[in-house]
């Protein structure tokens, strides 16, 4: 019955997204959408995937970041997805809590507040009074994890089906946004692993003083119950009194979580994979307090020095660095056009560099490019996809307080009085020892340069293509070919059928050779290119995938 109504919850989103490229899913043109059509449609979704219960609300807040796989207004719809859910019902966590400790929470706690302070898709916190220290006690919802686990059964199931029968780059990304989240997914519903993680980042983040990350009670935590130091705080996206009071500085606010997400992804290697506004507070003395420690990814020293050079050279303006950057990382395709991508690059860091561009003019362009980057063949590997939800949070905070805020710009001295502690962390070296080599480098290219030159003089210079180019041209020209011939045997009908219709007056014999006519031709300018491909090969193909 689960899948059932998944299925019937989930198909007619996928029919209309088809139906917006082709209107009969097969051929036909792209029919009429408007904004209010697609806005429509955006919140339907969203309604619909917080109704399927814990699983699909945490895909569509990973999905909400992903322009590679929607466009807007999807993105934003998805993003105000709330993981509020209603509470349990009264004794459900008190009675989790006592299977998992032992003891009744009278015993355990001197006091147990029964009104939870939130209550998420996952689990729920209570507050309690423990050996004279405030704690919060997050409880699992009962039967989640079988949930989750079924869940995500019948999603790969539907996946299978789906890359089978719409093989392209979007159903691709879709399929490992959902494979990555079961890896991850695992994390949050073992308390005992989310205890570590949390445990380890505290560690990592103890010198920074604006930073508070709550000390779990080890002698409390279980599979199922997870107590942690309580912290008083406000969320961060509801701080405008605090703002508009002067009691917070919303540029330093901006900087502090700029660098602590810099920080754990740059430096530590330990990152906080679940980046929202439930998760940041922000104490009465100002400092961010860092909460939900359920999805924490690791981020190897390869990737750590890719996205290093990737932030530096967006902090000098280097519009070639970037680009270089995306393609290390894997964000662009070998294929896309390099300089339509560098030219779109180099607008966004002139405008990103300009002191008086804001944040408003900055996601404007953004918007725009991302636009037409959604039919691109993009694919943002599954770690950047938590990079992305972090830099959302930080360009969020300026966007929703003062858009005039260029986020930045904020963070460039940052980046600047890090570079020193970048070099020594990513290249396990101090930057001085780093000096010999870049020297080898610099040596070895100047003789890579030279070898260069010489083979060109010598007439040794050999431009070879990739098979896997040859193969795309030896397709696309058998293609043509066969519509040609497809066209020549209609137009040949054609002439025939009118030559017997004026021998002998039949009418039947025109109009069943006209319409048979007519419709190689119909197959020919209408039905996708790959339908005309060797079958044998398009066979052997989809059955790989």
């Amino acid at each position: 019955m689960r899948a059932l109504r998944l299925f019937f919850a989930l198909v007619p989103f996928l029919v209309g997204f088809l139906r917006d490229r082709r209107r009969f899913i097969l051929f036909g043109g792209a029919p009429e959408r408007s904004e209010e059509f697609h806005l429509r449609r955006a919140r339907r979704l969203t309604r619909t995937l917080a109704e399927l219960g814990p699983t699909f609300i945490k895909l569509a807040q990973v999905l909400g970041v992903r322009a590679d796989i929607l466009p807007e207004p999807y993105l934003s719809t998805l993003a105000t997805l709330s993981d509020q859910v209603p509470p349990l019902a009264p004794g459900v966590a008190e009675s989790v809590v006592r299977t998992e400790l032992g003891k009744p929470v009278e015993e355990l706690f001197e006091r147990w507040d029964a009104v939870p302070l939130a209550a998420a898709s996952l689990g729920q916190v209570h507050r309690a009074c423990w050996l004279g220290r405030e704690v919060a006690v997050k409880v699992l919802r009962p039967g989640v994890v079988e949930l989750v686990h079924e869940d995500l059964d019948i999603a790969f199931r539907l996946l299978l089906v789906i890359q089978v029968l719409f093989p392209n780059h979007h159903t691709r990304a879709l399929g490992a946004i959902v494979s990555e989240f079961a890896k991850r997914i695992g994390g949050e519903l073992d308390f005992r692993e989310e205890a570590r993680q949390a445990a380890l980042i505290r560690h990592n983040l103890e010198p920074y003083t604006q930073v508070v990350v709550p000390e779990v009670v080890t002698a409390l935590v279980t599979r199922r119950v997870l107590v942690l130091e309580y912290i008083e705080g406000t969320r961060i996206d509801r701080l405008h009194e605090r703002i508009a009071s002067g009691e917070i500085d919303l540029r330093t606010l901006v900087r502090t979580v700029g660098e602590l997400y810099l920080q754990m992804m740059l430096v530590d290697g330990l990152f906080h994979a679940d980046p929202h506004p439930g998760n940041l507070l922000v104490d009465p003395q100002g400092r961010v307090v860092l909460l939900d420690f359920g999805m924490v990814i690791p981020v190897e020293r390869e990737l750590r020095t890719k996205l290093a050079r990737l932030v530096l050279a967006a902090a000098q303006g280097d519009a070639d660095g970037v680009i270089n950057g995306f393609y290390e990382l894997g964000i662009l395709d070998p294929d896309a056009d390099r300089g339509a991508v560098q030219d779109a690059a180099a607008k966004v860091v002139q405008l990103v560099g300009q002191r008086g561009a804001s944040v408003r003019q900055i996601g404007q362009l953004v918007d725009e490019l991302v636009h037409s980057f959604y039919d691109w063949p993009l694919m943002l590997p599954s770690d950047l996809v938590y990079f992305g939800r972090a830099s959302a949070l930080v360009e969020g905070l300026a966007l929703r307080y003062d858009p005039n805020v260029n986020v930045a710009q904020e963070l460039k001295p940052v980046l600047e009085r890090w570079r020193p502690k970048l070099m020594a962390a990513l290249l396990g070296q101090e930057p001085q020892a780093g000096i010999g080599d870049w020297a080898k480098e610099v040596t070895q290219g100047v003789r890579s340069l030279r070898d260069l030159i010489r083979r060109v003089e010598r007439e040794e210079l050999k431009v070879r293509w990739h098979p896997r180019d040859v193969g795309e041209l030896q397709r696309f020209i058998g293609t043509q070919v066969r519509r040609l011939l497809l066209a020549v045997f209609a137009f040949t009908i054609g002439m025939i059928t009118s030559i017997v219709y004026l021998a002998n007056r039949r009418l039947e014999v025109l109009v069943l050779g006209l319409m048979l006519s007519f419709g190689m031709f119909v197959v020919v300018f209408v039905l996708p290119s790959h339908l005309f491909q060797n079958p044998l090969r398009f066979r052997a193909r989809s059955l790989t995938r």
